[in-house]
């Protein structure tokens, strides 16, 4: 017996009500002359395929149904013919709505970088393995690679590669291969720009910036990690700074060093140096060799950085589909923010870096408006930087630590990101479950205190060429929370669909069925997408049976659940009750 389709199919304008809207009764919606080509044929339209016909919503007294005659046996489904995340599918199966919408990005570094501890941190549900080119050398970084497409290709995961360039502003050296050394109150240092290699006097650092001996002046405060260690110069002899320890704290490989006189940021030798340095271009071409998923660039100064980066990977790798992101985490990035984040395909506040040059009560609000700039631009943004800084000690966190967390997920930032948490700290699964598990809570909280409330999602900056199918994706969002949907379906091969539904954060998952695999990684950084990798058609009629046949014999939707549907192919919402 084949399955029978009831569904209704909506033709959407940029204004309209849906306060009147409930499951299965429908009254008719005026739309605008240039959103809408109405057919004048039989008053009873064919479901589903009737989008094709471009027809208005259906009367709530002639609900259609159709026997499609080559409908798949649900008996007979090759669920190998659809691809979702392991960790993803097991989430779903405790009910659609439950499932987590922020996103989790973990930087992989000594104690997570073996295949087992990558498979733990994939289960424990990491979308995004982040590489830090500070750090290791290409050969380490070649491993970790292999080791996140094997879990991809035998694991059933979908885990994406992020590449983290390390930037030219100015950094300590490698500490003589040592992971990490402690500076005491009172000790006395010297900062250098002479290289020693492996063989580095003891309280001794080695800086990448030629000029730092010229550039600092006797009194300057010298902050390490953005304050996490605090100097003062006492002494400057030839290329050496002798400095005095005046906060202790740990010091790492290749922190970021920034100097600061009379109560101010010494600026002058960042304008100096270049945004993508030598280095980076190297570490860029082996990114694009090895085919990763997203490029984030570090101290972004102008769009004209990120234009010319895009530009260049299109030029080396032109069927790639390498995202770039923009760091936030200067002063020069604030300036010219709007236009950065505008040009790149994604941004990271970097709170970190970002702390050092700006003073830290002006970080929550800098936070925010990036998040909320991001969102009315459609581009996904991270937020880094000390989240659960002392779980790399600790296997629990501070509750103000925890606090933080929640406050990132209720302003619906698309992903959140461990640094040394999971790179080099103690108790890095326990530090990934606590991402989750705040998540969780707090979405399904937003949730709850939002379900009488009119949702209005951010209005989509007129900069962003959104157009009718950012109107479909408002609508179709607006649809699905006020019949309380169980998810939203999107069909694109471009992501474009599924990124403009993403922004208007709806209640339910929304489920992105692409046939490309570097598309499906990519969806996986934002915020409520749930990505499948799926061959699909023109034919939505087909598509649709083919995509319950198969979410049906995975357990992931049952017969009954309503479903909002729209494509790249078609100009359309359809609203449908599983069969």
């Amino acid at each position: 017996m084949t399955p029978s389709i009831t569904s209704q199919s909506l033709r959407l304008s940029s204004s309209f009500s849906i306060a009147a809207l409930q499951p299965h009764t429908f009254s008719k919606i005026p739309l605008p002359k240039s959103h809408l080509r109405v057919s004048r044929q039989a008053p009873l339209f064919k479901p589903i395929s009737a989008v094709q016909s471009n027809v208005l919503l259906p009367d709530a007294s002639k609900t259609a149904t159709f026997q499609p005659s080559n409908a798949p046996n649900l008996l007979a489904v090759n669920t190998e013919a659809m691809e979702v995340d392991r960790a993803t599918e097991a989430e779903l199966k405790n009910g659609s709505r439950s499932k987590r919408r922020t996103k989790i990005v973990c930087t992989i570094g000594p104690r997570t970088c073996g295949f087992d501890e990558l498979e733990a941190l994939a289960v424990g549900g990491m979308n995004v393995a982040r590489i830090n080119m500070c750090h290791g050398t290409h050969e380490w970084h070649r491993k970790v690679i292999e080791h996140v497409r094997r879990l991809n290709d035998e694991r059933g995961f979908a885990i994406a590669i992020m590449m983290d360039t390390q930037g030219s502003e100015i950094h300590m050296g490698d500490l003589g291969g040592a992971t990490s050394s402690k500076a005491e109150d009172g000790e006395i240092w010297t900062f250098t720009v002479r290289s020693f290699g492996s063989n580095c006097p003891e309280r001794t650092i080695s800086v990448n910036y030629d000029g730092f001996a010229e550039d600092i002046k006797v009194g300057d405060e010298l902050l390490v990690d953005g304050g996490m260690v605090r100097f003062v110069v006492t002494e400057k002899i030839g290329p050496d700074v002798i400095c005095c320890c005046t906060d202790p704290g740990l010091l790492l490989p290749r922190a970021n060093l920034t100097f600061w006189r009379n109560g101010s940021l010494v600026q002058e030798h960042n304008a100096m140096l270049p945004t993508i340095s030598s280095k980076d271009w190297l570490d860029i071409d082996y990114g694009i060799a090895e085919g990763v998923d997203f490029i984030a660039v570090s101290f972004v100064k102008s769009a004209e950085v990120i234009k010319h980066l895009k530009s260049y990977i299109a030029s080396r790798s032109p069927a790639s589909n390498i995202a770039v992101i923009a760091k936030i985490e200067s002063i020069d990035s604030l300036k010219n923010l709007n236009e950065i984040i505008l040009a790149s395909d994604g941004a990271m506040v970097a709170r970190g870096d970002l702390g050092a040059q700006v003073p830290l009560e002006q970080v929550p609000s800098i936070q925010e408006k990036i998040v909320q700039l991001c969102r009315q631009l459609n581009k996904p943004v991270i937020v880094a930087s000390q989240l659960l800084e002392s779980m790399i000690e600790y296997p629990i966190p501070t509750r103000a630590e925890v606090a933080d967390v929640s406050e990132v997920v209720r302003q619906q930032a698309d992903a959140l990101m461990l640094s040394g948490e999971s790179a080099m700290g103690q108790f890095p699964d326990k530090a990934l479950a606590v991402l989750r598990s705040v998540s969780l809570r707090i979405e399904k909280w937003c949730r709850e205190g939002k379900q009488h409330a009119t949702f209005e999602p951010p209005p989509i900056s007129s900069s962003v060429s959104a157009g009718i199918p950012g109107e479909i994706c408002n609508g179709a969002a607006k649809i699905a929370n006020k019949l309380k949907a169980s998810a939203l379906f999107v069909y694109t091969k471009t992501g474009q669909m599924a990124s403009l539904l993403s922004c208007s954060r709806p209640d339910c998952p929304i489920f992105a069925f692409t046939p490309t695999s570097s598309v499906r990684r990519r969806l996986n950084l934002q915020w409520g997408l749930v990505p499948f990798c799926l061959n699909f058609s023109d034919d939505m009629e087909s598509n649709l049976n083919q995509t319950f046949s198969l979410l049906k014999a995975r357990g992931l939707i049952k017969s009954g659940d309503l479903i909002i549907v729209v494509s790249d192919m078609l100009q359309s919402i359809q609203v449908i009750n599983v069969p």
